[in-house]
């Protein structure tokens, strides 16, 4: 009687992947705390003391545009206690959406780009283009010199992160931008962008080879593929960013075009152009935002591993700068959506994701992947 449940749980272990390999999650935000109906859209970055900072959106309503603020907290003991939060940004009634840090290593200065909804807008709406006016979206780019205790009055950036024709809707990430280590533009600092219009969206890099005294958009990579139906879908949304051994880049991106895998595509000058977006054959999701991360000579990715639902949260492996990839193990095997990876010390990865229906992100610490 008492052989058949152990044997049973062995099993699930086996299944799941889910073994005592992480850290019991601990809750970062939750619904309601603050005043915000709704907390989402996770981001963490290590600043250069160690010091680790989770970024999300504080939502007055649980809606995509809904007067958000950008929210901080701060942990100073690896993600295993969190202090209290931090409101980085706010525009009244208008809606800042996704923040997307990244850190200048030689300087330690982190840049906290972020986009700005008019308060009568949505993204599925009908927006202008260009880079002016009440009906636009615009890029704005908070900066903080002390490991993300204060921030600079956010500034407006759009004429150095926006295409000044044909882009409505406007998206960093969601998750960090990376400075890139290697080759020619070694320094040059990245952030991942998706623009409209909704439904027609693509993928490009906005850089700074100044230490983000300015910034450029660079080419948009092609994304666009047609159906046995004629039907024109994109393979571009939501993205992310990672430098290959050589100093290219490679972008993983979240993909409508009806496969239920992963995008992928690479520059090779600096995410200034980039090849066409192809599907990535391991990386299954159910259309959903995802993390890569560099950590040494490897690659990690975590995401949702459903072709429909956000669920079976994975940490998958790549040891060949992205061609091939190798699940690493189940991290939470129920509701997992949003997330993102940062190195910690140990050789260990932290994620912040969310999960519990949107009502919670958590941060969990796991293992780096076992070598060969």
């Amino acid at each position: 009687m008492t052989l058949f449940p152990i044997l049973f749980a062995a099993a699930v272990l086996v299944v799941t992947g889910v073994a005592s390999l992480a850290a019991e999650p601990i809750v970062v935000f939750a619904a309601v705390e603050g005043g915000y109906e709704s907390i989402r859209i996770p981001a963490v970055i290590a600043a250069k003391d160690g010091t680790l900072l989770a970024f999300a959106e504080g939502r007055v309503r649980p809606k995509d545009q809904a007067e958000n603020d950008i929210i901080l907290k701060r942990s100073t003991d690896g993600g295993k206690t969190w202090g209290p939060l931090q409101v980085v940004a706010e525009q009244g009634k208008d809606s800042l959406n996704n923040p997307n840090p990244v850190v200048d290593q030689k300087t330690g200065r982190i840049f906290l780009p972020f986009q700005r909804y008019p308060a009568a807008a949505h993204e599925t709406a009908q927006l202008s283009d260009g880079l002016d006016g009440e009906n636009t979206v615009h890029a704005l780019l908070s900066t903080s010199d002390d490991h993300g205790a204060t921030w600079s009055k956010p500034q407006d950036v759009t004429r150095g992160m926006k295409h000044p024709k044909g882009a409505t809707t406007l998206a960093a990430g969601p998750g960090i931008g990376i400075q890139l280590q290697r080759g020619p533009h070694a320094g040059r600092l990245l952030i991942p962008f998706n623009e409209g219009p909704f439904g027609r969206w693509q993928v490009y890099a906005a850089y700074s080879d100044d230490g983000g005294a300015t910034w450029k958009p660079g080419q948009n990579a092609p994304s666009y593929v047609t159906n046995a139906a004629g039907k024109v879908l994109t393979r571009a949304n939501e993205v992310q960013f990672v430098e290959l051994s050589d100093g290219s880049v490679r972008l993983n991106s979240r993909n409508y075009d009806g496969s239920a895998r992963r995008s992928t595509a690479v520059s090779q000058d600096g995410g200034e152009t980039w090849s066409p977006l192809v599907p990535v054959p391991e990386l299954v999701e159910p259309v959903c935002q995802a993390s890569l991360l560099r950590v040494g000579d490897e690659i990690y990715y975590s995401g949702p591993h459903d072709p429909k639902r956000r669920v079976n949260g994975v940490l998958f492996v790549s040891r060949d700068d992205g061609a091939t990839w190798t699940n690493v193990r189940t991290l939470v095997p129920t509701g997992f959506a949003y997330s993102c990876l940062v190195a910690l010390p140990g050789n260990e990865l932290g994620c912040l994701y969310e999960t519990d229906g949107y009502q919670t992100i958590s941060f969990l610490r796991t293992p780096l992947a076992p070598k060969n």
